[in-house]
């Protein structure tokens, strides 16, 4: 269960926190991502973190170094547990996000953003990266660790290739994770759960298969049983 991250891709703290109080048992913590803090804001963060849940705050940072510090400052004041960054961001840039975790009692996992499980070689090259998916993983991944960061968010498909190339220490959070392998709407580097953490996967992050479900708490129990059995 520990290895559960559901995703709070919803629209109020309402239902937010609805879902939090009915999954608690079931999660190793809850995501935050820019859909639900731009409607809600610090308030539900802290609301979260009052009752005792670990908040991954997945706002993926990418700015001039000292602008992501002080982002990464007042996350760490909110109490947040891990929160992203854009590993495109650059090598001083994950470096002052680091340091900046670390001025706070409360001192947040960095994890640095790859390629987005949304993106084939097709949409890579359009934004004008001529490298292959895994060749460009593996470079951000390589960056992510000389930064001195917690860890990296990649798809499945990497998994295997990273922990080998990454070693067993360095925090791998994967999002991603569908009933089935293959295409099933804009995630496109997909696995199931059972498949993620048999390759190397510490964190999953499961939204729209656990909240969309018609009986979400059935839908964690299930994803919890594949990881327990992985």
């Amino acid at each position: 269960m520990d290895k559960l991250l559901i995703a709070l891709d919803v629209d109020s703290s309402e239902r937010a926190l609805d879902l939090a109080d009915k999954l608690r048992d079931l999660a190793g913590g809850y995501k935050i991502g820019s859909r639900l803090f731009t409607s809600e804001g610090p308030v539900l963060v802290r609301a979260l973190v009052e009752q005792g849940d670990r908040v991954f705050l997945d706002l993926k940072y990418h700015d001039i170094p000292s602008t992501v510090a002080s982002a990464v400052r007042s996350a760490s004041n909110l109490g947040v547990w891990m929160l992203t960054v854009h590993a495109s961001g650059g090598l001083d840039m994950m470096r002052a996000a680091k340091d900046a975790s670390t001025t706070h009692e409360n001192t947040p996992h960095i994890v640095g953003v790859t390629v987005l499980t949304s993106f084939d070689e097709r949409a890579l090259s359009n934004v004008g990266v001529s490298r292959t998916i895994a060749d460009q993983v593996d470079r951000l991944a390589t960056l992510a660790q000389n930064a001195g960061i917690d860890g990296i968010v990649a798809s499945p498909l990497e998994l295997e290739r990273l922990r080998t190339r990454c070693g067993p220490d360095f925090t791998i959070v994967t999002p991603g994770i569908r009933k089935k392998s293959g295409v099933d709407d804009d995630q496109i580097r997909t696995l199931n759960a059972a498949e993620a953490v048999r390759a190397g996967a510490d964190y999953l992050v499961v939204g729209r298969p656990i909240i969309a479900a018609d009986d979400p708490r059935a839908a964690a129990e299930h994803l919890c049983s594949q990881i327990a059995t992985a």
